[in-house]
């Protein structure tokens, strides 16, 4: 018999739509029951929860197919798998004989962020009479204006960071003027009052009612999260101080679903990151493909561009850094186009803006606390030269990544401000590739200190550096001028090396300077 307190799991997918979640069987003719959401734990036995769907997270499609005998006995609704282009031919077999419904996520959606969704569908779903409020990412607007209908009060929808994200409309409802400054400039008015009260509402779970603030009302606040995260808030005005605890229940009703259009509308901007990322790696990999790429990223192909590139030490944090990136550069012009190749970030910016760099940069290494090289490519005459825009932006990150002594913390450039660098850089990219020019530098005093435990080579390197002068050079590494003149003295017996001719002196200067491997 099935639970009629219990949402459907048709009622919860199509909560959802199609793009999150994709049968890959098909639906039974009995409703199908869902309690809850479980994630997967391979190191402990499934818990006896009936009818909840289980997030298959890590887990590959072989693994999956033992995973759904085990979903079966423990009585759950579905699994949930991550293909990544997996055949699923033999998981969907088995998932048929064991009478359990596959469900394949988006590759693209966390699986925390999933959970997520699928929570708040469950609580949106299993409220009756509600169908009103139709969750999956609809007009934030009408949704506020449906809250101020059902509630009695103006209504916002704000974000964690006091942004107005919609406001309601009803007609002959009051507002303040703090609502009305924050409406014009969609951002809350700063203010030690609304400190406190957001503050406040943080710290609850439950509708708080607060006074009115000087030139404002009283409202209601309640806080909208997804599991133990705040997505926002909702704030009804209370003009009249008669909002009564009905009006408060329906606040509170509402929350869930606000959570889960707030969370679809995230899903939709993730989704729109990946595209434009996708985009741009195919741009950047083949210029030709501007005609068919520069419509979909909305861009002129004409309009002049400049390619930025930032690099960090962690993969992990490579994709971190690209999330901040694209926000900044979200926040800036209004749109992105940034992609993570390599582990290295790459963005368009519409100029060659170095002050925008800079100052992404210094913002990347406080929320990252690592060190950050950002560079910034030549101004292209179009979108289809990109590409050496790119390659200038790559040169620039060598060129930071190969300056000698400890790395700053934060490092941005231009190829005009390490051109000498950047031109080694490219010497030496260039050397890498000619097996017998490489060779034809003189003789190995890397590989010579490496194998007898001298220092032949920081010796001429830094007496070189220094101009030949024996003094600079001695201090350079803190021994005596005369252990200096010995060395040198040495090498040119060893190696056949005469430091008085100007051309040996390049060469060798070339070779120790841009050399790192010990066969140089």
């Amino acid at each position: 018999m099935l639970d009629t307190a219990l949402p459907e799991l048709s009622q919860v997918l199509d909560a959802l739509g199609p793009s999150l979640l994709r049968p890959l069987t098909a639906l039974p003719e009995r409703p199908v029951p869902v309690s809850g959401v479980l994630i997967f734990e391979p190191r402990a036995p499934l818990p006896p929860v009936r009818d909840a769907i289980l997030l298959a997270v890590g887990v590959g499609t072989a693994e999956a197919r033992e995973l759904v005998g085990s979903a079966a006995g423990a009585g759950l609704a579905c699994l949930v798998v991550k293909s990544f282009g997996e055949p699923v031919a033999e998981l969907v077999a088995a998932a048929r004989r064991c009478g359990v419904v596959l469900l394949a996520a988006d590759e693209t959606v966390a699986w925390h962020h999933l959970d997520a969704m699928l929570s708040s569908a469950l609580a949106a779903t299993a409220r009756p009479g509600q169908a009103g409020f139709a969750p999956g990412g609809g007009d934030l607007f009408a949704l506020a204006n449906a809250i101020a209908a059902m509630v009695g009060g103006a209504t916002v929808i704000e974000d964690p960071q006091r942004r107005i994200l919609a406001y309601s409309t009803v007609p002959g409802q009051a507002i303040d003027e703090g609502r009305r400054q924050g409406i014009l400039g969609r951002q809350v008015p700063a203010g030690p009052d609304y400190d406190e009260q957001y503050r406040a509402l943080a710290q609850v779970g439950r509708i708080r009612r607060f006074p009115a603030v000087p030139g404002g009302l009283p409202r209601l606040g309640v806080a909208v999260r997804a599991g133990g995260e705040q997505l926002g808030s909702v704030w009804v005005v209370d003009a009249e101080g008669c909002l009564d605890a009905a009006a408060e229940q329906a606040l509170a009703e509402v929350a869930d679903i606000v959570s889960l259009h707030l969370l679809a509308a995230r899903t939709a901007v993730d989704a729109a990151r990946h595209r434009r990322a996708g985009l741009l790696r195919r741009l950047l990999a083949d210029p030709d493909s501007v005609t068919e790429v520069a419509p979909q990223l909305g861009l002129d192909p004409n309009r002049p561009v400049a390619v930025a590139a930032f690099a960090v030490d962690s993969a992990h944090v490579a994709t971190r850094l690209a999330d901040l990136v694209s926000l900044h550069c979200e926040a800036h012009y209004g749109w992105h186009s940034c992609a993570l190749i390599d582990g290295t970030v790459y963005v368009l910016l519409p100029d060659a803006h170095r002050e925008l760099l800079a100052d992404i940069a210094r913002r990347a290494h406080s929320a990252l606390r690592v060190p950050i090289l950002a560079a910034l490519g030549s101004l292209a005459p179009e979108l289809g030269s990109v590409a050496s825009s790119r390659a200038d932006a790559d040169l620039v990150l060598r060129a930071l990544a190969d300056r000698p002594g400890e790395p700053e913390p934060c490092q941005v450039a231009t190829l005009e401000e390490v051109w000498a660098t950047a031109a080694l850089s490219a010497l030496a990219q260039t050397l890498a590739g000619h097996e017998l020019l490489r060779h034809r530098l003189g003789p190995p005093i890397r590989a010579h200190d490496l194998d007898h435990g001298t220092t032949y080579a920081a010796t001429i390197l830094a007496y070189l550096d220094a101009n030949s002068d024996v003094s600079t050079a001695a201090h350079r590494l803190s021994v005596h001028p005369n252990t200096v003149r010995y060395r040198l003295s040495r090498a040119e017996q060893i190696f056949g090396l005469d430091l008085a001719d100007p051309d040996q002196r390049l060469v060798l200067w070339l070779r120790l300077r841009l050399g790192d491997q010990p066969g140089w």
